[in-house]
């Protein structure tokens, strides 16, 4: 059995907001419960779990506060957002190797009323320093201490070689903000922004303003992966897991890494989605829209041609002309994302590409029948091709 045997059977969520006013373990667990009854089963179903290694949550403790009686496979994926879509990835591995039937990939935070990941990591006097102590020191040291310090760097050359302007990065916020506001479940429901709202919002770091950032949410996201064999007799249409794939450049050194041979490209995104081409036997051309990890704007512009939707440089004048608008040839997060919905590293982005697929998101394109996810980007990254079964 391949990857594309396997399908997502459900999905569930809780609210996002900046306060969730209880315990990460408890909304893994809302969210665990939700995506089992949107798929029509029961937690003695399930078989695996899969998260990140970010998540606070122990595999024991999710899986006895669920009532799963027998847990049999259960993973976790490194690089923060970068592993969204590998979770499903690694669950889809599994299911197809014949180790275990039903999974959940959950993530669960509290990032913005426990911890902000746009806050300058502290670390305490160590014995022996780890490898990404050592990574650090290429950066800390200078200020390059925090996510859009280092992203920062990516989108200045990015600027400087392609000629893009802070302007193409805010089509990116406003187009998102508009998804958005049309979106109940998104942090910045009703609250559209123009690009003058944008180029009026303070610098973050040159050349990221404040509307450049993703939000920093509480919430969380889980997804049921199973065989498609199995999902076919489920209680939603099931959603064909088309192709999966993660990727780590060369020479990466945490996030956007000034030390690869060109900071202006989102390599490892180039390096997934030549995967995600290959296994899929699919090109840019057939999808129908795209879920573009946007911890940043200007990640969306590099990740659209790193996977091929446009030539390098060109995404400015493809948004321009509209390329991410419903009626475009590439809508794209149509959700609102990260900028506009909300930040659960990634995972709410691949909730939203099985909604288009099963044809009841809030901003529907018509017809969506092939999606591309990427979660991660500047990172170690990963990603899916998710289609009608």
């Amino acid at each position: 059995m391949s990857s594309k045997h396997v399908a997502i059977a459900g999905i569930g969520a809780t609210e996002f907001s900046r306060d969730s006013g209880r315990s990460e373990l408890r909304l893994a667990v809302e969210a665990s419960l939700s995506a089992l009854a949107d798929a029509g089963l029961s937690p003695s179903d399930v078989g695996g779990l899969a998260t990140f290694t970010l998540d606070n949550n122990d595999e024991q403790a999710v899986a006895r506060a669920l009532g799963i009686a027998e847990l049999t496979f259960f993973c976790r994926t490194p690089a923060g957002g970068g592993g969204g879509c590998g979770t499903v990835a690694l669950a889809a591995a599994a299911i197809a190797a014949g180790v275990v039937e039903v999974v959940i990939c959950y993530r669960a935070m509290n990032e913005r009323s426990q911890y902000r990941f746009g806050q300058p990591s502290t670390v305490g006097p160590k014995l022996v320093p780890t490898s990404s102590d050592v990574d650090a020191s290429w950066s800390a040291p200078f200020g390059v201490a925090t996510p859009a310090s280092k992203m920062a760097l990516s989108a200045r050359r990015y600027m400087h070689v392609y000629g893009a302007t802070s302007e193409d990065f805010g089509r990116v916020a406003v187009t998102e903000r508009r998804y958005a506001a049309t979106n109940p479940a998104a942090g910045f429901y009703g609250r559209p922004i123009t690009l003058a709202d944008h180029q009026a919002s303070r610098m973050v770091a040159d050349p990221l303003r404040l509307y450049d950032c993703c939000q920093e949410s509480d919430g969380a996201v889980a997804i049921v992966v199973t065989s498609l064999e199995r999902a076919k007799d489920l209680r939603q249409a099931p959603v064909a897991v088309l192709a999966a794939a993660q990727a780590i450049g060369p020479n990466q050194v945490g996030m956007a890494s000034p030390y690869t041979d060109n900071p202006a490209q989102a390599v490892e995104s180039r390096i997934v989605g030549d995967q995600l081409w290959k296994r899929s036997g699919l090109k840019p051309g057939d999808i129908d829209l795209a879920i573009l990890y946007d911890h940043f704007a200007p990640a969306v512009l590099m990740q659209m041609e790193a996977l091929g939707f446009c030539g390098p440089g060109e995404a400015p004048d493809f948004l321009r002309d509209g390329a991410m608008e419903p009626d475009g040839p590439l809508p794209v997060n149509t959700h609102g994302g990260q900028l506009g919905e909300a930040y659960i590293h990634g995972f709410n982005g691949m909730a939203e590409a099985v909604r288009q697929i099963r044809g009841n998101a809030v901003n529907q394109v018509v017809n969506a029948a092939r999606v591309a996810v990427t979660s991660g980007s500047h990172v170690p990254t990963s990603g899916l091709i998710l289609g009608s079964a």
